[in-house]
């Protein structure tokens, strides 16, 4: 089947089903479990006005559950199981045998090291370019600059920033743009995806430069929201631009801030996609959801491989927490 017209079913069936959904519902609601007739009209009408949220709530509460609940709890039962013996269970004999490996603590240091630079990086960076963008005449076109990168996926930015990094030998012209710049100063081209430790780093630099335009269209609107009279005052009182950059503007705007550095530090902890398409973990590259993949998807060790997705859900729910019940604080 063409694949337009395969995409125009879907929807068409799609947004059918919905309707009739709802329709039936309702229909069945109202004139065979709680019909509007009879002594027991009003009551009925009240009880069947009770139960109809949840008729128009049931498919995406079913939605969720079906591919987030369920998901974690199979998850969960998998990281206490072996697959070796059938499935039977094994208590935390998975936890424990990830935690003999030293992949894993290297995974686990790595990722550490990502939550310490990327979000502080990309926030900052973010709040820098919020700042000058507002004060140039072209302001606009940086802004839609910086923010390309978010268009672009993780797996597609790595390709790109791995060409950057790419490594000829010496007697071949180097397209990679850094060994480029380096013979070109008389230097030797260097592996830089292989050097132990930096290379980190240059992994991160991919995600800093997609994370630095999303920090920048956030921090930039809270920057607008701040009252005009509040900057005036200081330039009353005599500040110069960076004691009302730092003193006035950023508290201001410090909720924001947060909310951005804990949204970019749950990017970092499920990070997969930079370095499996960079290094796949290799040169002490390894992160927790490329661990999690090489034990379920090369490995077969869908114990290991689960219970390190549920040491990643861990890490990660706590913030998502605190992010929630921070956004619902505000809007009260």
């Amino acid at each position: 089947m063409n694949p337009a017209l395969q995409g125009l079913l879907t929807i068409a069936i799609g947004v059918g089903a919905c309707v009739g959904y709802f329709y039936f519902a309702n229909q069945i609601l109202d004139k065979v479990i709680f019909p509007a007739r009879g002594p027991n009209a009003g009551r009925n009408i009240n009880r069947a006005n009770h139960i109809r949220p949840w008729l128009f709530l049931f498919p995406a509460i079913f939605a969720l559950g079906l591919y987030l609940a369920y998901p974690v709890v199979e998850t969960l039962r998998l990281s206490l199981s072996d697959r070796e013996q059938g499935g039977a269970f094994v208590g935390l004999d998975n936890y424990s045998q990830m935690m003999s490996e030293p992949k894993f603590w290297e995974a686990m240091r790595n990722n550490m090291l990502w939550l310490i630079v990327v979000p502080a990086m990309s926030t900052a960076f973010g709040l820098l370019a919020a700042q000058l963008t507002d004060r140039i005449g072209w302001g606009n076109i940086a802004k839609s600059l910086i923010f390309m990168p978010m268009a672009i996926s993780f797996v597609g930015a790595g390709v790109i920033w791995k060409l950057v990094y790419e490594t000829r030998p010496d007697d071949i012209a180097q397209i990679g743009v850094l060994n480029a710049i380096l013979a070109g100063l008389g230097g030797a081209p260097q592996t830089w995806l292989t050097i132990p430790f930096w290379n980190n780093f240059f992994l991160m630099i991919v995600l800093v430069w997609i994370q630095t335009g999303f920090a920048m269209v956030i921090l930039s609107a809270a920057l607008r929201g701040i009252p005009e009279e509040t900057v005036e005052a200081a330039i009353v009182d005599g500040a110069n631009p960076f004691q009302i950059f730092f003193k006035i503007k950023v508290p201001q705007i410090m909720p924001t801030i947060v909310v951005v550095w804990t949204t970019i530090t749950l990017t970092v902890l499920k990070i997969f996609d930079i370095v499996f398409a960079m290094t796949n973990g290799q040169w002490e590259t390894q992160v927790l959801a490329n661990y999690m993949y090489d034990k379920l998807f090369r490995a077969g060790d869908w114990g290991v491989g689960s219970a390190a997705a549920i040491i990643i859900m861990l890490l990660v729910s706590p913030i998502l927490v605190w992010n929630v019940h921070n956004a619902r604080k505000e809007m009260r």
